[in-house]
């Protein structure tokens, strides 16, 4: 310990780089996050899910973030046009509807003891996890950006940073790579691998004074989180509470639909959300309070997510398409699972990578089984609905939505997703293969 400044330096100030610390911390390991940024600062991801609150329980947070009053997230509802058909084609029991909800309170979950999770502002909950780390005994260095990590030595890696005018050598036993999209490891090792099937884009804001009950269909659906499909190829919105008045708006599309000026992206914006009338009417009586913003070429894995002093984190490990919100509780669970392999080896006083391979299969797994998830969400479209509503597949597909994915290779709901969508695939007259997405089922690489 006397040749290095710190145990654990770790490059980013997100969820996946104050879970970590807080862990470690608590542990009693010498940590520092540099942040590039000087938080609050505004971030997209606003909806958790719920196995986000065992990470919150353990790290001592919870209570903070009740006592904060962030809106609770009891559910997810999925909604299309009601003037669209019905689709009351049935398949071996399952059949597809225009308004489809499911309730967390549906199935326990270890580690979970309430039957919400939260809707967050991104600026006000970061803030909050960056300080609870703090005071944890993380060291936190904000407006400090990481210019790279020297790697020669992996024993005591070295992060090189500017603070003023001066270049800094900070000296630690290992190095998280924590800095979300921007992935600093990855570029810097030639890690990364853009996704060839999610080429998603996304616009969004948010308003005031949007009525949310508009498209809720049942007593307290106004603090789910919505998912509106769009008649447009692999096109849909969402619709999240920020407070009590503010709502975030996003229309996620391809990138072959995504306009080229900024002009021309606010008109797309709201001609995709005319093609849900009810929605577009409600948002354009509402108030829009922030600007457009655009996030874009979001998906990708990385060829490695471990080595010799280093480990990668978070967004910075990989980001998957943000349909079922499962962003922060990723990094949140990635933060949980790289710790517990770090104590072991920080008492062994070995950081090598073979000390990280229980963290590497598990996050390997969970991220591969929400890839697959989504691919075939997306094969389905609106059809997934009939898989929310059969009671074979419910509780499965709720285990999925509350971000239990680490425990088995592959879930068996789906196995049977996968089933279903290759038998419509294979015949063209199946009353349900014109309502497939564009994606195939088959589109899935093993580097993802």
């Amino acid at each position: 310990m006397s040749n290095v400044d710190f145990d654990i330096g770790i490059i980013g100030g997100g969820p996946a780089g104050t879970a970590t610390a807080s862990y470690l911390a608590r542990a009693g390991l010498k940590c520092v996050i540099f942040e590039r940024e000087l938080f609050p600062r505004p971030h997209v991801g606003e909806s958790l899910v719920p196995a986000a609150t065992r990470v919150f329980k353990e790290i001592g947070f919870l209570d903070t973030l009740e006592k904060a009053g962030f809106p609770k997230k009891y559910g997810a509802a999925w909604t299309s046009a009601d003037r669209a058909p019905v689709y009351a084609m049935q398949f071996e029991g399952l059949s597809a509807d225009c308004h489809v909800d499911i309730r967390f309170e549906e199935r326990e979950q270890a580690g979970v003891d309430r039957n919400y999770t939260f809707h967050v502002d991104r600026a006000k909950f970061d803030l909050m996890l960056l300080q609870h780390a703090h005071q944890l005994g993380a060291e936190v260095y904000e407006g400090v950006r990481v210019r790279g990590v020297d790697l020669s030595d992996p024993t005591q890696p070295a992060v090189h940073f500017k603070l003023g005018q001066q270049d800094i050598r900070t000296r630690v036993r290992m190095v998280i790579d924590a800095s979300g999209r921007h992935t600093l490891l990855g570029n810097q090792l030639k890690l990364k691998v853009l996704d060839p099937v999610f080429n998603q884009y996304a616009l969004h804001t948010w308003f005031e004074g949007y009525d949310r009950t508009r498209l809720s269909h049942g007593r307290g659906q106004p603090e789910y989180i919505f998912i509106h499909f769009l008649p447009l190829t692999n096109t849909w919105v969402w619709q999240i509470p920020i407070t009590e008045t503010v709502t975030s708006i996003g229309v996620v599309t391809q990138k072959a639909n995504f306009a080229k000026s900024r002009q021309d992206r606010e008109q797309f914006f709201w001609e995709c959300l005319q093609s849900r009338p009810e929605l577009y009417e409600g948002l354009r009586a509402a108030q829009q309070v922030t600007p457009l913003k655009e996030e874009g070429d979001y998906s990708y894995a990385m060829r490695e997510i471990c080595g010799d002093g280093f480990a990668l984190v978070g967004d910075a490990a990989r980001f998957v398409d943000p349909i079922f919100s499962s962003g922060v509780s990723i990094a949140l669970n990635s933060g949980r699972l790289i710790s517990h392999d770090i104590l072991a080896a920080a008492e062994h006083g070995d950081f090598r990578h073979d000390r990280f391979r229980t963290f590497e299969t598990l996050m390997r797994r969970g991220t591969r089984n929400w890839y697959h998830f989504i691919n075939l969400y997306y094969r389905l479209n609106v059809l997934f609905t009939a898989f929310v509503q059969d009671p074979r597949h419910r509780i499965d597909v709720l285990k999925l939505l509350q971000g239990d994915m680490y425990d088995e290779d592959e879930p068996a709901v789906l196995t049977e997703m996968r089933r279903i969508v290759r038998e419509v695939e294979r015949n063209d007259q199946h009353i349900w293969h014109k309502y497939l997405g564009s994606l195939t089922s088959s589109a899935f690489s093993e580097v993802f």
